[in-house]
């Protein structure tokens, strides 16, 4: 019997200092925190504005496909990926500083970069935020740079297209339409001028 009290005490004190139960982990925490999944999409879509704003000169962009998804740890929960797609050409020879300059952005704002995929043709760097955004930025064909944000799961709920203007006009075709706008920064075939 005093195996159980003290059980039940020691339940109650972890739970009244904060802490969430091991088997509903991250998940329940947000939960708790009274978030769905739509306000996880607008701070995702926060997130990603904030980024593309920190990129000077600025680059064109136009939003790829939100994707929702159930899941499956938790019950009623669901998560969100939002998607940009760059349209300004960055050179071959430009890729390093585009990727260094949304490096110094996230780690400026307490984001930690947690893996880079070092590839000369397909170069990749991946980060998240403090309360569990991933992000990823990545060169994929034809050296186009895609931006994308999945949120931690949040209690489930429907989900509105990104309200963040896009600068570019919008292009008929399937995703994703390939990059056609020339910068004179960008898209220079020489490495940048050092500072």
């Amino acid at each position: 019997m005093r195996t159980l009290r003290s059980a039940g005490i020691l339940l109650l004190l972890w739970l009244a200092a904060g802490c969430t139960s091991p088997l509903g982990g991250a998940s329940e925490e947000k939960k708790a925190l009274g978030m769905d999944m739509q306000e996880a999409a607008v701070q995702a879509d926060s997130i990603m504005l904030k980024t593309l704003n920190g990129v000077r000169p600025e680059l064109r962009w136009n939003h790829g496909p939100s994707i929702d998804s159930r899941c499956g740890d938790a019950p009623d929960t669901g998560s969100v990926k939002r998607r940009i797609a760059v349209m300004t050409i960055v050179s071959k020879e430009r890729r390093g500083s585009l990727l260094g300059v949304v490096e110094r952005n996230w780690k400026g704002r307490g984001y930690q970069v947690t893996s880079v995929r070092a590839s000369e043709e397909l170069p990749a760097m991946y980060a998240s935020t403090p309360d569990g955004f991933r992000m990823r930025i990545a060169v994929a064909g034809e050296g186009q740079f895609f931006f994308s944000i999945t949120t931690p799961c949040f209690t489930e709920s429907d989900v509105a297209d990104p309200k963040t203007r896009p600068n570019t006009p919008h292009r008929e075709g399937g995703y994703p339409q390939r990059p056609d706008i020339h910068d004179d920064f960008w898209s220079a075939p020489t490495p940048p001028p050092r500072t």
